[in-house]
């Protein structure tokens, strides 16, 4: 009777603990965190790393509604996208040294500013502040075909490097270029 006893209650606290961890996943976050990496051949340490949320279309038209133009917008969700350069990167022709940096963008119907900023750590751009900007670029943005979560990868086209920022049909091309990349070209 005691084993019965023992038996019952240990089944009835792995069922109410199993119970309790399958409710834990009934409110999965709706833009869960990615990290894209920038590598070269076969290093074995990245040049760039973003980590960045992923947050999902809502609504027809993404940038002029779910997203305004003309306002800073921490380019994701929840915490601001963070930038980690591993070595000194040209950002949109614009030196950046190594180090860690968050992205904030403003959108604009033909054209978007891309802005790195050293207040790393932040919750999307609630705490923005420009005077921790380090480089502020200008950028055009062009149409592709529509995907419905915000994406940040990266593409080579004719040996230059570019970082892309899409959502719904708008891309955004970043020029990338490693130090020694600028020196062989000049």
């Amino acid at each position: 009777m005691k084993n019965k006893l023992i038996t019952s209650v240990i089944f009835c606290v792995l069922l109410s603990t199993a119970f309790g961890y399958a409710q834990s996943f009934e409110k999965l976050d709706k833009a869960p965190v990615d990290i894209s990496y920038l590598t070269h051949g076969n290093a074995s340490k990245p040049l760039v790393k973003v980590v960045y949320g992923r947050p999902q279309k809502e609504t027809d038209q993404v940038f002029g509604d779910q997203v305004p133009f003309g306002e800073i917008w921490h380019t994701g969700a929840n915490e601001a996208t963070e930038v980690k350069f591993f070595t000194d990167m040209s950002f949109g022709r614009k030196l950046v040294k190594a180090g860690t940096y968050v992205m904030h963008t403003i959108p604009g119907e033909k054209e978007w500013i891309v802005i790195l900023n050293s207040k790393t750590d932040t919750w999307g751009s609630f705490f923005y502040d420009a005077t921790k900007d380090v480089v502020r670029i200008k950028v055009p943005s062009r149409e592709s075909e529509e995907i419905d979560v915000f994406s940040i990868g990266f593409r080579e086209h004719f040996n230059n490097t570019y970082m892309v920022l899409g959502w719904d049909s708008t891309r955004v091309d970043i020029p990338l270029a490693t130090q020694d990349v600028i020196l062989a070209k000049l």
